[in-house]
């Protein structure tokens, strides 16, 4: 977990002798550290020696379950035992909140709670990058981790029911299960967890201490009481404990309230059990016994979390909140003391205080929570006050002070992405402003829902060019609603020309996103150095939108620049999102120049970073997998192509990136080609589209289209038809160097051999690859290309030695890039001109293109077929495994049906074969297809 610099104090907190808080990015709270720590143990607590001997034997089981009601004494209990009775090994404590039962928020935590009792995780563990999902291999890597100890940790979760979602209940049993003796996991909870319990209880993995155990027996009650001041004799004790039956809070609910009474032993006789008399002993006894001001404040308190003195003091209107706050923790009133100046209240006490909050003061709640989303926002702490406005129904503010807080980008990415959706999602369509239709924009933009997006993007910038020209007029209103508080202007207009580049990257509008991009920049250089640090994900989206409008108008040069530095943005969970879609853009550049090593290595960068970042399947961009396919395909590694190609086509990409999307159909043609099914190959075509939602088009996607429908014509031994397709598309498309190759190509197989000659003259043929990862030209595939097409060319001329040479050269390059795909794409003629040519046997060369045909041994073997087929008995052999007649095999090849049949009748000798099928399985096992 990366950790991001603790918010400076709220108004009021204390200075003392306190460490500062350790926070998690998720938040900003500052008193999340206090989560990792053992609660302690009251001056009044009675420690029970057998629930410390069953805890000290059940350590030895993989899981402890310490189960129990609300008020049972489990969280003390545990902590007494800690505090008395300490492990040999490590212990890590933490306390669980509503709102943890998110797999990836739940991990987070956990995470850092190892860490803070000084557990030293692997930086290689990673950790969650959004607050709904968890990648499996990250914990995975924390279970290995766990498993490789040389002693075990416990893991101490409590008020697990808070968390006990079926997700994480079944990634938690994932990590104990293959954490082995690494693990125990104990687990405070109010509910049996949902983790598979009866297999651990078959195999005596589980430790049990419940209810029953938990419960005080007369002879504890009577120690409680005596620690209360209360001689109230045995009696007196055996009655509480069968009153109550034994539940720890409510013999300490009932002590407290005897205390107070003249009589105790007359207030147990009228004590009555049951959830509704607690209830009221508790607003009539504990709450009625407290001065006026200690009522009002417990009442209007109980709307929060946590409590600070200040945060009391501006919800009473009164100053006396630290004094009282203090004297109730102090008491033991169902008030706690978590540091840093802050509270919390028992959670069923303040559950009940709501209730009769309700009945004493109707509709105040909603001002309560307006006041406290106003005070939590002046401290810092906006999540929080978000959560407080949305209660208040405070919609205009919660948006204002969002987006004043730079908070736009949260919605694209980070841990937190989730929650805060959940929140804004709940904003009435009536609520209307600049901000709602900023934070609406964002919602639809993140959901590449477009339309919509534009839409409330429009409203938002017209506002902002009415707020313009009123400032210039003199006019401006200086308020708005935000908490009495000018917007600003400077946050507003940075959030709206991050959209402005958002939108752009999804439409391919280059022009919008680089204007956008330069307002961006200026109004970030005028904010505060430190409050653009806190928000690391801005310059990070950006720059990856600005580089995916780049790419796809086909400016590949200045594409590169923003996409490299958007991948070098700092290592955090809110750019995990923006840097694993930047490098799996580069990595498509990369493939369009050529340079297959270069793309691949940015693309398994690409899923590195998605993968150790926890980013979930449904958040990653299908490009990376993408880019991958493309270069399998290129070296004839066809099962993994598919495999890759599947991946993409399962991303959101595939129904919403145009590069992605167009990258799906133009791949899938190369895979249809490379296995010999070229009418398939232009079939699948028609899902690719080189325009963007708003039609803008894609010079190099029009330029593939070109090239595979014209690929295809020309396997099909229709030139003139790869000639035709090439000039449909616009000379922008047809001018890239593949396109000329190919063109050139056609134009030999129609016998014009000038116009071959003069394309090919146009290009360079470079001597030598550059390996220099800055260089920009155009990379190995292209130049392997380029020189076949040269051989063609001198093949055809009959200039055999030429012919050789060039494709001796077009193997020297192909071979640190394993490129095949050119090779098997050439024809018979590179066979021909290979021969006599003492070719390596390396493995990433097909046999077909060197100087034996598929099937025959190398020196000194022995041979595997009768006699090696001939080029034409190979074209037969491969258009009848693709289940292809007499006839039709006859029509592709340009063959009489006889000399077909004649061809057949010695494949089949050649591979001792008496039938088709036979024939065609044979040539399969010799690797021949």
């Amino acid at each position: 977990m990366v950790h991001a610099p603790a918010p400076g104090p709220p108004p009021g907190a204390t200075r003392g002798g306190d460490p500062p808080a350790r926070t998690l990015p998720t938040t900003g709270d500052p008193v999340l550290a206090t989560r990792f720590s053992v609660p302690a143990v009251p001056a009044t607590f009675v420690r029970r020696a057998r629930l410390a001997r069953l805890l000290g034997d059940a350590v030895r089981k993989p899981l402890i379950l310490v189960n129990g009601p609300a008020g049972a004494g489990k969280t003390l209990c545990v902590a007494d035992w800690l505090a008395q009775d300490p492990l040999p090994w490590p212990t890590a404590w933490l306390t669980l909140e509503r709102g943890d039962a998110a797999p990836g928020l739940f991990w987070s935590y956990v995470l850092e709670a190892l860490r803070h009792h000084g557990v030293p995780l692997p930086r290689e563990i990673g950790s969650p990058a959004r607050a709904d999902a968890v990648d499996r291999a990250m914990l995975a890597r924390l279970a290995a981790y766990l498993q490789g100890r040389t002693e075990p940790v416990l893991l101490v979760l409590d008020e697990f029911d808070r968390a006990d979602a079926r997700e994480v209940a079944d990634q938690l049993e994932f990590v104990l299960r293959h954490a082995g003796d690494g693990l125990r996991l104990l687990l405070v909870s109010r509910t049996e967890p949902l983790l598979p319990l009866h297999r651990r209880r078959a195999a005596d993995e589980i430790a049990d201490i419940r209810a029953a155990d938990l419960a005080f027996t007369a002879r504890e009650t009577a120690l409680l009481l005596a620690r209360h001041g209360l001689g109230a004799g045995h009696e007196a004790a055996l009655l509480l404990t069968r009153r109550t039956e034994g539940w720890a809070a409510g013999v300490r609910l009932c002590a407290l309230a005897m205390g107070q009474s003249h009589d105790p032993c007359a207030f147990l006789a009228d004590f009555e059990a049951g959830h509704s008399a607690v209830a009221d002993f508790l607003l009539g006894e504990v709450l009625a016994g407290q001065p006026d001001e200690t009522q009002e404040l417990l009442l209007r308190t109980s709307i929060l979390d946590r409590v600070h003195p200040d945060l009391a003091d501006a919800l009473t209107g009164r100053g006396e909140a630290a004094r009282i706050l203090a004297g109730l923790e102090r008491a033991n009133a169902f008030v706690t003391s978590v540091g840093h100046s802050w509270y919390r209240l028992h959670p069923l006490f303040a559950e009940i205080l709501r209730v009769h909050l309700g009945a004493r003061h109707p509709g105040i709640e909603q001002d309560l929570h307006r006041t406290t989303a106003r005070w939590l926002s002046e401290a810092g702490q906006l999540d929080a006050a978000l959560g407080h406005a949305a209660a208040a129904g405070d919609w205009e503010f919660a948006a204002g002070r969002f987006i004043d807080g730079l908070g736009i980008g949260q919605l694209f990415t980070g841990l937190d992405t989730q929650r805060l959706d959940d929140v804004l999602s709940r904003m009435p369509p009536h609520v209307r402003g600049q901000a709602p239709d900023m934070i609406r924009a964002a919602r639809s933009l993140a959901r590449y829902d477009v339309g919509p997006g534009l839409a409330h993007l429009r409203r938002a910038e017209q506002a902002e060019q009415a707020e313009q020209a009123a400032r210039a007029a003199g006019s401006a209103a200086p308020g708005g609603h935000r908490g009495d508080r000018a917007p600003d202007r400077v946050a507003v207009r940075l959030s709206l020309a991050l959209l402005r580049v958002t939108a752009g990257g999804l439409l391919g509008s280059a022009d919008t996103a680089e204007a956008a991009a330069v307002e961006a920049e200026a109004f970030g250089n005028a904010l505060p150095p430190e409050q653009l640090r806190r928000h690391p994900e801005l310059p990070a989206l950006l720059l990856t939108s600005l580089g995916a409008a780049e790419l796809w108008a086909g400016r590949l040069d200045t594409a590169t620049e923003a996409l490299s530095a958007a991948a070098g943005t700092a290592d955090l969970p809110v750019t995990v999102s923006p840097r694993h879609e930047a490098l799996g853009r580069i990595a498509m550049i990369d493939f369009l120049r050529g340079w297959p090593a270069r793309a691949e290595t940015a693309a398994r960068a690409a899923i590195a970073v998605a993968e150790q970042g926890g980013l979930p399947p449904a958040r990653r961009s299908g490009v990376a997998h993408l880019v991958l396919a493309a270069v399998a395909v290129d070296r004839d590694e066809l099962d993994a192509a598919r495999a890759g190609l599947c991946r993409a086509a399962a991303s959101p990409g595939a129904r919403h990136d145009p590069v992605v999307i167009s990258g799906i159909a133009l791949l899938n043609s190369r895979l249809l080609l490379a296995h010999g099914d070229p009418q398939g190959s232009l079939r699948a075509l028609s899902g690719a589209d080189d325009r963007s939602p708003v039609g803008v088009r894609s010079p190099w996607v029009r330029a593939r289209l070109a090239l595979a429908a014209a690929a295809a014509h020309l396997a099909q031994g229709r030139p003139r038809d790869a000639l035709a397709a090439l000039e449909r598309a616009d000379p922008t498309a047809t001018g890239t160097p593949e396109c000329a190759l190919l063109a050139a190509r056609a134009r030999l197989a129609v016998g014009d051999a000038a116009a071959a000659a003069g394309i090919l003259d146009a290009l360079d043929t470079p001597d030598s690859v550059a390996r220099d990862p800055s260089d920009r030209s155009e990379g190995p595939t292209i130049t392997v290309r380029t020189l076949l097409a040269r051989a063609e060319a001198a093949e055809r001329a009959a200039d055999a030695v030429t012919a050789r040479d060039l494709a001796v050269r077009a193997l020297d390059a192909a071979r640190p890039e394993r490129l095949r795909r050119p090779f098997l794409e050439a024809g018979p003629w590179l066979a021909r001109a290979l021969r006599g040519h003492p070719v390596p046997d390396d493995p990433w060369l097909p046999p077909a293109i060197v100087g034996r045909r598929p099937g025959a041994a190398p020196d000194g073997a022995r041979p595997v077929v009768v006699e090696p087929l001939s080029d034409r008995e190979y074209e037969v052999l491969r258009c009848v495994a693709q289940m292809k007649s007499t006839e039709e095999v006859a029509e592709e090849l340009f063959l009489s049906v006889n000399t077909v049949k004649s061809h057949l009748k010695s494949i089949f000798r050649k591979l001792c074969a008496t039938r088709r099928g036979e024939a065609v399985r044979r040539a399969r096992e010799l690797d021949l297809l």
